[in-house]
């Protein structure tokens, strides 16, 4: 399959990344802790990547931002689970450090590309 513009970006690469990270790590917790903190950090990190794809994909510089600004809701939103995770004792500090690491980069870069999504008329 041919490469689409926005798998291109670094922010959807980077996106890419944080969602694995995430599906590889909820994968090794039990089944309580999958189907209520897991299931809700997946879901937020996935849409992350999804969001900015369908922004993109929607071909108007004014949906692209709208989906983008989506997309770092949801990047905040994996901030609560991560700390809700840690607070619960299923994530090491390890894992929250990968964690960390990803999202200290994601999170600028998201916004950057947010604002330079402008109209230059």
């Amino acid at each position: 399959m041919a490469r689409t513009n926005f798998e291109n970006l670094h922010v959807y690469q980077l996106s890419e990344r944080l969602s694995d990270l995430t599906w590889d790590v909820v994968l090794k917790w039990d089944d309580l802790a999958r189907a209520t903190v897991g299931i809700q950090l997946i879901k937020s990190a996935d849409s992350i990547g999804a969001n900015i794809a369908e922004g993109t994909g929607r071909g108007r510089l004014a949906e692209s931002r709208r989906f983008a600004k989506i997309a770092r809701g949801s990047l905040f939103e994996v901030k609560h689970w991560l700390r809700r995770a840690y607070k619960r004792n299923l994530l090491s500090k390890e894992e929250i450090d990968v964690f960390k690491e990803i999202i200290e980069e994601l999170t600028p870069k998201l916004s950057a590309y947010i604002n330079s999504m402008v109209r230059n008329d």
